[in-house]
This record gives structure tokens, sequence and C-alpha cells, in this order.
């Protein structure tokens, strides 16, 4: 039996730990999903009315892809006291990325109900469930599951007395390319990135050759003909909207060849983050069907802009926005400074999380409209923190983040913000003066600090500074630690390696 496979006896699903009772929860007073009978009813009224025949269980793996097996309907018990409700299914962690290691690998996975839509993408009648994940052996939820992290952290705002609920609406940008080819091996390595809509392609024999291609940054935001993507991208729209993706708008973005824009309307912590992987994993299968590839690489292309993932985010306590204050700079309160003080102090180490690879830096350069610098200000999108001021009611008061990109795990880069903002605010970390003016063409002695400019430099930054993401208990030291190990084996593996830039440079030496 393959690892992780689920073994059928008669109607009765069994697992690896079929002894073991789903847990009440995990540490921090943090439960896993409710599983009650009603909670049950709701996921059979599903598999009735679209005539369900396979059930798709889905989890986060540390760097932030979607991992799943399916089992038949029929192996799903119709009362919340058996089968899979109870006993979770089982599946082999050493086989996941940032898990477990050989000698520790069985882990147990729990559904949660509430996530419960029909597949968008299967073309058999699939529903859809994201599970948590549990020890077998201690019973509790896993320390490094991405979304019991960010569940914690919703928790302990919670704790903090600050606020109630935190609000998250990410803008994630992507790619949508018809090839992409690539190797590295002992002699060679190269790439070669392909769209019918690139700029480069203006003189290519297309038989015909129908120009309307995007020139370089000028892809925001014209109609088609140029937008060659419209239908796709409605097409990703509207079976995100269907499967419970609360898509507000959709757009071609500045670059050349494809790059779009899909944006979500607010949510809660853990469940955009929900939105978020399900509106990346429709995206790449509908760009597939289309005979395309998206990615959500931050810098696939070189001389164009990249891809990022401008967070917003705000804090409610009992209905009320704490980021709102009719009398604040750009109509935000003193809390909301301390919470951006707290996302400036910080972002060296945030970006660990929200900027987790080394092509990220290739997106994150001085000089460009990439937010590099440690500056907060009301529409000036080169600073790090921006305030949007497109409307002035008190529940759309918040702040944007702008340095994360969609390489991303967005349940740890959610929970890492939030802890940095709240210990902004515990602290009264003073954000310093809004910068209204262009940052780049400030004088030397007036410009603010910039972020760090490389994956190493911010795993450093991690490593020196991480107390805040461990209260609450939060992010845990094994977290932090896997991570720091898991990223630095990443930079080793592109450092030791020629680039093919180099034979242009050096070739002649």
């Amino acid at each position: 039996m393959p690892r992780g496979a689920v073994a059928v006896r008669g109607s009765r699903t069994r697992t690896a730990s079929r002894a073991t009772a789903r847990p009440a929860g995990g540490t921090n007073s943090v439960p896993g999903a409710t599983v009650t009978d009603e909670a049950v009813k709701r996921v059979w009224s599903i598999i009735k009315q679209h005539n369900i025949k396979v059930v798709d269980l889905k989890f986060n793996d540390l760097p932030g892809l979607w991992q799943h097996f399916s089992i038949p309907v029929e192996e799903v018990a119709q009362s919340a006291k058996e089968g899979i409700w109870v006993d979770g299914i089982g599946f082999d962690g050493s086989s996941i990325r940032g898990f477990q290691k050989i000698q520790e690998s069985d882990m147990n996975l729990f559904v949660d109900p509430a996530t419960a839509v029909l597949d968008p993408v299967c073309e058999a009648p699939t529903l859809s469930l994201i599970c948590d994940i549990y020890d077998p052996l201690t019973k509790k939820a896993y320390t490094r599951d991405p979304r019991y992290i960010a569940r914690k952290a919703e928790a302990y705002l919670k704790q903090t007395g600050i606020g109630d609920v935190s609000y998250w609406g990410p803008e994630p940008e992507f790619f949508i390319f018809d090839d992409i080819r690539f190797d590295s091996t002992e002699n060679s390595s190269y790439y070669f990135v392909d769209s019918g809509e690139g700029d480069w392609n203006t003189g290519r024999d297309e038989k015909p050759n129908l120009g309307y291609k995007p020139r370089y940054k000028e892809g925001y935001f014209p109609v088609p003909p140029h937008d060659t993507f419209q239908d796709i991208r409605s097409e990703i729209m509207t079976k995100a909207r269907a499967a419970g993706v609360p898509v507000e708008k959709h757009h071609h973005e500045v670059a050349t060849a494809g790059q779009a824009e899909i944006d979500m309307r607010y949510s809660t912590l853990t469940k955009m983050a929900d939105h978020l992987l399900m509106l990346k994993y429709v995206t790449k299968n509908v760009a597939r069907k289309h005979g395309k590839v998206a990615t959500y690489m931050p810098k696939p292309l070189f001389g164009d802009n990249g891809s990022g993932m401008h967070t917003h985010q705000s804090i409610a306590k009992g209905g009320s926005n704490i980021f709102f204050d009719k009398g604040g700079y750009a109509l935000i309160s003193q809390q909301c400074k301390w919470y951006i003080g707290g996302l400036l102090k910080h972002a060296p180490a945030l970006l660990a999380f929200a900027a987790p690879t080394v092509n990220s830096y290739k997106r994150l350069v001085p000089g460009f409209e990439a937010p590099v610098n440690l500056a907060y200000s009301a529409r000036n999108r080169s600073a790090i923190c921006r305030i949007p001021v497109y409307v002035s009611y008190p529940k759309s008061k918040r702040v944007e983040f702008r340095a994360p990109d969609p390489s991303c795990n967005p349940y740890t880069t959610f929970a890492a913000m939030l802890m940095a903002g709240l210990d902004g605010i515990q602290n009264r970390i003073d954000p310093g003066q809004p910068v209204d003016e262009n940052l780049y063409e400030l004088p030397p002695e007036r410009a603010p600090k910039q972020v760090p400019g490389s994956l190493t430099e911010v795993l450093d930054a991690l490593e020196r500074d991480h107390a805040f993401l461990l209260k609450g208990d939060v992010f845990t030291k094994d977290v932090i630690e896997v991570w720091l190990e898991y990223k630095r084996q990443e930079i080793d593996k592109i450092r030791l390696r020629p680039h093919p830039y180099e034979f242009y440079l050096y070739f002649d030496a």
C-alpha cells in the first residue's frame, strides 16, 4: 500500500490511527474544526445536491502548496460519530515539505466541514474539504500546520483584548504564459518563457501577427484586443466565486505578456488564506485548460514588473474598526499608527515569510515601483505601508502592507503580520512621520531605511528577531528553526550554480 493511503474494509474507512478519536483541540486553547451531526448533514446535502462521487481532502505544506488525496464518497460516514469525522485519516508526514522526519512520519488529517464546496476544477463530481493536521501520539494540533498557526494568531488577538477579529484583503498578481521551459544540469542552465501577448513578439511571424501586444510596463488597463486574457480571467472569477471565493474584480496588470490581478473581498485571517489557496488552484487549472500556464512566481521576466501581493489588514473590536479616527492622519487612529510601527520595525523578519524566495528579491529592488522603503503614507505606493484613501467610511480604514508576494504561504504570512502589528500596539512603537513625497527623490539624509535585499538577509533577520512571533505560542521554536533550515537550503542550491548571464560577462576572461 502506498504511503498515506486509506485502507478500506467494507463500508468503513480505516487509517493508521484508527484508535485515535478526534482531538478536542491543541495547545493555546484553539479547538480544531467543530464536527457535529448538523455540520455533517450540511456536507451530505452538498453531496446529494451535486451527485458527488469523490471527496478530495486538501491540506497545506509549510511552503504554501496545497496537497491532497481523494476517497470515494461511500467512505464518508453520514454521522459525526464515526469514520473520517472521528478517526481522521493517516498520511506520511515525512513526504511533505517542512514536516516530519522519517522516524516520526505518521500524521493525521481531520476534516473541517465548514470548508465543504463543490470542487471547481475536477471533471468527476468532487467535494473539496480542507483539513487540519494532528499528531496521532500527542493528540494535539501539529505545530507546523500552517492553518493551525493562522488559527492561533486569531485566538491570540482575542486574548490580547486589542480586538475581536482581524480582516485581510490580499491582491495576488500572477502571469499567464503560453510556454515555459527550464532546466539546470551540471553542464547547462536556462529558462525560456513565451507569450503571444509579449512585447518581444511584435516582430514574430505568427501567420498572421495581429499586433496589439502591451508594451513593457503598459499593461494597466487597456481593453481587448490588447488584453487577450479577459475571458480567461472571467472564467477564473466565475469558478472561484462558485467555490465560495469572494472575488471582487479582475484586471490586466502592468507587465506585458499576460500579467493579471484578481482581488477578493476582505475576510477573516484563516478564511482568507483558505480563499487564496482556492483562487490559486482555480487560476492554474483554468489556465491549463486553455493550453496556458499560470505562475505566481514573483519575478519571471527581466525588465518588467514583478508580481506582488499587497495585503490590506485591519482589526475590529465590538463591531468597530479600531484603525479609524476621523481626526487622524488619513483618518487612521493612534492604534493603527502603532500597528504600522510594528510592521516597520519587524519588516526584515516578516519578509522571511512574506517574500520567501531568492526570486522575491529580484522584485524588491530600489528605484522601481517595488515597495522597499520602510515608511508609511496615504496614497504613496513607494512606501511599504500605504493607507488607502479611496473612501472615507470607518469600516474601510486599513493599512496595506505592500512587500509580500504571492509565492508566500498566506497562513503563516498573515499570522506573522498580525503578530508584528499587535507587538506594535502593545509596545506603542512609533512609526515616525508619514512621508507623502516621492521617496525615490528624497536626498540621502531624509531617505528612509529600506528592506533587506536578499533572502539571506531576511532569514538572518528572522533568526535575530522572532520573539514577537512566539507570543501566545502562535509560532513555535520548531517552526522558526525548520523554516530557517529549509529556506537556507534553497539559497545554496542557487548560489552554487553558475548563472547563464555569467557566461556573457566572464567567459572571455
